[in-house]
């Protein structure tokens, strides 16, 4: 029998997740519900030729089972930092070359989803959540065979009824901040909203990771600024920068960490050991999401707010490319890092504009409309310190009473909480395959109906 998965947000999650489950479902139809063309999104979609992937080449492939396929489709080395904009390409021509080779199973709405309907899609309605359907897992609950998927509401008016409904729309929105200015840039990627300021006024960006870094190289590209460009944030940190070859993994030995404080010895003694502390942060990559779960929420809260920044730096780098030309910048005048809080920073007046570069917020308040519906419908719950929404080990969402959506799934970036490394390709490439493969039809056993 033909199943059909609505997957909303076509961006990297949902074109990777399109992908795996046409390959792993044998007739499986999907419907991709994005208004813009899939593959953009907010990483890809507005990115300017001078915005580079901050993964080297050989990191990004979108088949999981052929680790050079960006690399042989780009020209690229292993080791190259290629632009953001030709992985925005690259994942569209992903996607067209999934469709072609799949006929007829793939449909795109280019529309915008409003609400999530659980249980309306097919088979019987179970009343609780939302009347959703609920499996046994983070919160408990019983299994309900064959129940519906859900119908997931456009705003063009029209309904997608479906099997199994998998939510990618990327991650929580900026964080908002506590300041008025008369011209205040609460999205950066607005198109257009960058190149309209003057070269000759300052400009004051909140925050220092890479979004102020992306901000900086487009406020500076065409070489007529003379006015600074001032990122500032609480420590002033800047994220650090990729080496041009790339050293191997290390992996140091984490099977004795009991706690967090034990964690942070065994890697900063590894650093200390390693002539560059990168392929120890590289090796714990694959590690990352085991260590945040045996944390007690305690530990988990004490990470965020004394040690999440500072990983992060070291975690996610800056090309090197782009760290010579920050440097040259700084080197120059036209670019300064400051550290201290954006309440109390004298003179806003005097800046052409303020830009919010502070990353993701948390949840409710960085919820995009879809997602603060489902909230506030109580079809969902917020996940741990509210980074994300909350999920059981499968990836499934959890509703508010605790139950758990037995064809309602998350993939991307809010499932961040409930685990940590749940933003870059790979992980998302290896959701991906196993939510298709989760989702693949099981043969019956014998003598049951």
């Amino acid at each position: 029998m033909r199943r059909t998965v609505a997957v909303v947000g076509g961006g990297c999650s949902g074109v990777l997740v399109t992908r795996e489950l046409l390959r792993c479902g044998e007739d499986d139809h999907v419907v991709l519900v994005e208004p813009g063309e899939p593959g953009g999104g907010v990483a890809y979609g507005n990115a300017q030729p001078w915005h580079l992937l901050n993964s080297r080449a050989g990191a990004m492939s979108a088949d999981p089972d052929d680790p050079d396929h960006f690399v042989r489709w780009s020209g690229a080395a292993p080791a190259d930092f290629r632009p953001r904009r030709e992985y925005g390409r690259y994942l569209r021509a992903v996607f067209d070359e999934a469709v072609a080779a799949h006929p007829g199973r793939v449909e795109v709405r280019r529309a915008r989803a409003t609400r999530i309907v659980p249980g309306a899609g097919g088979g019987t309605v179970v009343p609780g959540a939302g009347g959703g359907t609920v499996v046994p897992g983070a919160g408990g609950g019983t299994v309900v065979p064959g129940a519906g998927g859900g119908t997931v509401v456009l705003d063009d008016g029209t309904r997608v009824r479906a099997d199994h409904v998998v939510l990618a729309v990327g991650g929580p929105t900026v964080a908002r901040q506590p300041f008025e200015h008369p011209r205040y840039i609460d999205d950066p990627w607005r198109p257009g909203v960058l190149e309209a300021l003057p070269a000759d006024r300052p400009v004051l960006l909140v925050g220092t990771g890479l979004t102020a870094v992306d901000v900086a190289l487009t406020l500076t590209a065409d070489g007529r600024r003379t006015a600074p460009v001032v990122a500032i944030s609480r420590r002033g940190l800047l994220p650090l920068t990729h080496t041009v070859d790339a050293a191997p993994p290390a992996v140091p030995d984490l099977d004795d960490c009991a706690t967090l404080r034990d964690v942070v010895r065994t890697v900063r003694a590894a650093a200390g050991e390693a002539a560059d502390w990168r392929p120890v942060v590289d090796g714990m990559r694959p590690y990352l999401d085991r260590l945040w779960v045996a944390l007690t929420p305690q530990e988990q809260g004490a990470f965020l707010r004394h040690l999440a920044r500072a990983w992060e730096c070291h975690r996610h780098r800056m090309a090197p490319e782009v760290a010579a030309r920050v440097v040259a910048l700084r080197e120059a005048g036209l670019l300064e890092i400051r550290r201290g809080g954006v309440a109390a920073w004298p003179g806003l007046a005097d800046y052409a504009a303020v830009v919010n570069c502070a990353g993701p917020g948390r949840l409710p308040g960085a919820a995009g409309p879809l997602v603060g519906a489902l909230l506030e419908e109580g079809l969902v719950r917020l996940g741990p310190h509210d980074l994300g929404l909350d999920i059981d080990p499968a990836g499934r969402l959890v509703a508010a009473d605790g139950r758990v959506h037995e064809r309602l799934w998350l993939i991307g970036p809010l499932r961040r909480g409930a685990q940590w490394e749940t933003t870059a390709v790979p992980e998302i490439r290896a959701q991906a395959h196993r939510l298709a493969t989760d989702l693949r039809p099981r043969p019956a056993l014998a003598g049951v109906a």
